[in-house]
């Protein structure tokens, strides 16, 4: 096992595979599970620190490949999970003394400090951890910049100040405060935090024969390159076992239509209002601006949402899998509150493992394949949503060009949005939140970086035809399943 990021992702991914064959070949058992443990970690010796320790962690990460909280942390609802195996070799200091200390006379950081965390060692000043509150006074006063601020990767990559640390220095998530974005999972560099796997229960409903139907985000077009089409995600789907593929852009034409009749009725009534498409977001006005949450969200669902209920409602008794590049998602799916959502999500990556386990490749193809039209594409990306809320307003003959929108992308522009809608200052009509800097395809499991999925999405988007939203959606049933939240119909 290495520290490097792609290190940590095989490693976490090998296991997430073999999981996977055992689960194919009906023998993911106990004994079966602790003879993958000496598999993947065989010793004598480790590579990392200590072969008991990364036995324990390879333990772990089995439990979360099988939809399991790690058995050192309480049975939790939530789809962050930290291995505190893995979270040890972090600094606890937040503030630390450098080689860079002069230990001068002055000592102005002994001066500054109001709670008596400083103290003159043997050859430089000393900083107690568990007397110092992280002020920064200290590092402001210091002349030779020696205090430096070590601000753990997890800590900062969360944009609504979930987690802390414990005595021990391991890291704590506040389940209330914590929106399920997963910034913090790739941000680790020890791999100590990840999510729960669902690919076992997908593995189980096929071999079962169950109809078991994929349901891609509109974000797979350019994950995979160029020369991966949807038509080709299809195909290897299908290879797979799944029963079939939908592409979600569908159900972001869906969502489209429904969330632009709602804003036309608020726009007309001076309302303001935000989109509903982005689980981290939605998390995050329901933990933090519950208010707006209830005054100002929409009422519609994801397009993930609106696929799962179109397939239930076409192919009853079916299980839908959303696959796609986000963590949030899978919080959304577990929402009791929202009927006929995906029965299960997985990312590019837990894709990918499952593909190894069936020792698959993606294959090009000839063949075609569109259900969405351009604008449900383009719902991956920072302002996609919004234009194709706009475009649906404008076929309807609409008049569009006096609305004001706030496109926020990443989490510090989604919270300056909502403060000043909470504020009741925030002067345009719209808000357009996306967790995930660039949108959906910025995703915290995203496939590759995100100016290479740009290149192949605009590469592949060239291909799709100019068919209009609201004429594309006469072709499904659509007043047979609902398209609001907790699943009424109209």
């Amino acid at each position: 096992m290495v520290t490097n990021d792609t290190g940590i992702v095989w490693f976490k991914h090998k296991i997430m595979e073999e999981v996977c064959r055992l689960a194919w070949a009906g023998r993911l058992n106990d004994e079966e599970k602790d003879k993958l443990v000496y598999r993947m970690v065989p010793g004598p010796k480790s590579e990392y620190c200590c072969v008991y320790k990364e036995r324990e962690i390879v333990r772990q990460r089995i439990r979360l490949a099988c939809a399991e909280c790690p058995s050192d942390m309480p049975e939790s609802n939530s789809v962050v999970q930290v291995i505190n195996a893995a979270c040890d070799d972090c600094p606890i200091s937040a503030y630390s003394v450098t080689d860079n200390c002069r230990f001068c006379m002055g000592r102005p950081c002994l001066s500054s400090c109001r709670f008596a965390a400083i103290t003159p060692g043997e050859v430089r000043m000393h900083i107690d951890p568990a007397k110092c509150k992280e002020c920064g006074m200290c590092a402001k006063a210091c002349p030779y910049g020696a205090i430096v601020h070590l601000e753990r990767p997890c800590k900062k990559a969360c944009p609504v100040g979930a987690i802390t640390y414990d005595e021990w220095g391991f890291c704590k998530i506040n389940e209330s405060k914590c929106v399920q974005c997963g910034h913090c999972i790739h941000n680790c560099p020890f791999g100590a935090i990840g999510s729960k796997t669902y690919l076992v229960n997908v593995i189980q409903d096929i071999l079962a024969g169950k109809e078991v139907v994929a349901m891609c985000a509109p974000a797979t077009e350019g994950q995979f390159g160029d020369k991966v089409s949807m038509a080709a995600v299809k195909q290897t789907l299908l290879k797979l076992g799944f029963a079939d593929m939908v592409e979600v852009g569908l159900g972001g034409d869906m969502t489209a239509a429904s969330e632009s009749a709602e804003w036309s009725q608020a726009y007309a009534e001076g309302r303001k209002m935000t989109t509903s498409c982005c689980s981290a977001f939605i998390n995050l006005m329901r933990q933090h601006f519950p208010g707006q949450y209830e005054k100002n969200m929409s009422e519609t669902v994801s397009p993930m949402c609106a696929i799962s209920r179109y397939l239930k409602y076409t192919r009853p008794g079916c299980v839908t899998v959303f696959i796609g590049p986000c963590i949030a998602k899978k919080s959304e799916s577990r929402d009791p509150t929202i009927p006929g959502n995906a029965d299960y999500v997985m990312t590019y990556g837990e894709l990918r493992a499952l593909m190894r386990s069936k020792d698959m490749d993606f294959e090009q193809t000839d063949g075609t394949y569109q259900e969405a039209s351009i604008w449900g594409k383009r719902f991956a990306t920072s302002g996609g949503v919004a234009n194709a809320v706009l475009e649906c307003m404008a076929e309807r003959g609409e008049d569009t060009s006096n609305i004001k929108l706030l496109r926020c992308a990443g989490g510090d522009e989604c919270k300056k949005a909502l403060t000043l809608l909470k504020a009741g200052i925030l002067q345009e009509d719209f808000i357009e939140g996306m967790v995930c800097p660039g949108g959906c395809v910025g995703g915290p499991s995203r496939h590759k970086t995100e100016s290479e999925i740009s290149r192949a999405r605009e590469a592949l988007l060239k291909s799709a035809d100019s068919r209009k939203i609201l004429e594309n959606l006469t072709y499904y049933p659509m007043d047979k399943f609902s398209m609001k939240r907790d699943g009424r119909m109209d």
